[in-house]
């Protein structure tokens, strides 16, 4: 490609369930140039995040979404290539929110200094918007104590992986609910969570049970569907429920679910059993406590603490498959793509 153009992936079409690659275009663009008091920004690495799956539908949501022609949106790790803004210079690098595409001006709202000798991608993982999901959720929503169970699905992913382990760190008990032998075994051998279960087995429900035999006090929604099934009646009296996310619906926005309609029983139970369920997007925590975040999990993965995997996809034309595989599953670990080098 030509130092003169910009790839860019934009959205094609809107899904009708899995997006396929023929939602996605690759385009060649002029490389903006900056005005003042702005930066052209070249991304490093880009994240893939489930609820990029949310921006492409027009189902109403926390955020607008995606148009037609427009470049997909997603956090970066971008070096600043040109500059005349006062406060950055040529080779700078942060975090930005640049979207998938290799360059991008910015005004420099929003961006957020890194060293250069940091691990560069945490930045979109554990060290960043996950990881802060995570930090978040339990803070304010889940407020795990000590020997108390914490539930999590998605449990080697970056926003479970680091509930799992945040909750340890509070003393409390931490169940990892995923799927895969070589998962399972890094949720427990590498992440330390001290019960696993694959949410595919056939007795799913009965290994949740076994893994806790005290019911679950703290459950960090991921992912709806039969898993939320198999945790509902474990909850126990004044149990907090973060929902994060339901990646299980995620590609049929809107559409009723088969089955029997459980809302009454549901609304029932939550009432009766002192229930707190509680939705959250993690913006409405970041500017309060970003600070306080930054500062301890850095603490937390510079003591061993916090650890994190990455599934590392490299080029952009490759984004969009990367993408598809992560709505059903295949990454393994926080999903990176990477453009360039620092």
């Amino acid at each position: 490609m030509s130092e003169n153009l910009n790839q860019r992936i934009v959205l094609a079409a809107r899904p009708q369930g899995l997006p396929v690659p023929g939602d996605f275009r690759l385009e060649e663009t002029p490389v903006p140039q900056p005005g003042a008091g702005e930066v052209l920004m070249e991304t490093l690495f880009l994240s893939l995040d489930p609820y990029m799956r949310g921006r492409m539908g027009l189902v109403k949501s926390y955020a607008q979404p995606v148009a037609i022609g427009g470049v997909m949106v997603g956090g970066t790790v971008s070096k600043v290539v040109q500059s005349r803004h006062p406060d950055w210079q040529e080779g700078d690098i942060a975090v930005a929110y640049a979207g998938w595409q290799r360059f991008a001006l910015s005004d420099g709202s929003g961006l957020r200094r890194l060293d250069p000798a940091a691990p560069l991608s945490a930045a979109l993982g554990a060290l960043g918007m996950p990881g802060f999901t995570a930090y978040a959720g339990l803070r304010n929503i889940g407020k795990p104590k000590p020997g108390e169970t914490v539930a999590v699905a998605a449990a080697t992913g970056p926003v479970g992986s680091a509930v799992g382990q945040i909750a340890r760190i509070h003393g409390a008990r931490a169940v990892g609910i995923t799927t895969g032998a070589h998962k399972l075994a890094f949720a427990r051998d590498e992440l330390g969570f001290d019960a696993v279960v694959d949410h595919k087995a056939p007795d799913f429900t009965a290994q949740l049970a076994a893994a806790c035999p005290q019911g679950i006090d703290v459950y960090f929604e991921n992912v709806g569907g039969t898993v939320w099934d198999g945790v509902f009646p474990l909850l126990n009296p004044f149990a907090r429920v973060p929902v994060c996310g339901l990646i299980a619906q995620y590609n049929h926005p809107g559409e009723p679910q088969p089955g029997p309609d459980r809302l009454a029983v549901t609304m029932r139970e939550i009432l009766s059993r002192s229930l707190t369920l509680r939705g959250f997007v993690m913006t409405e925590f970041w500017d309060s406590q970003q600070d306080d975040f930054l500062r301890d999990a850095t603490a937390w993965a510079a003591d061993g603490r916090l650890r994190w995997r990455e599934d590392i996809v490299q080029g952009l034309e490759n984004a969009p498959e990367a993408f598809i595989g992560l709505l059903q599953g295949r990454n393994f670990g926080k999903l990176v793509v990477q453009l360039g080098a620092a």
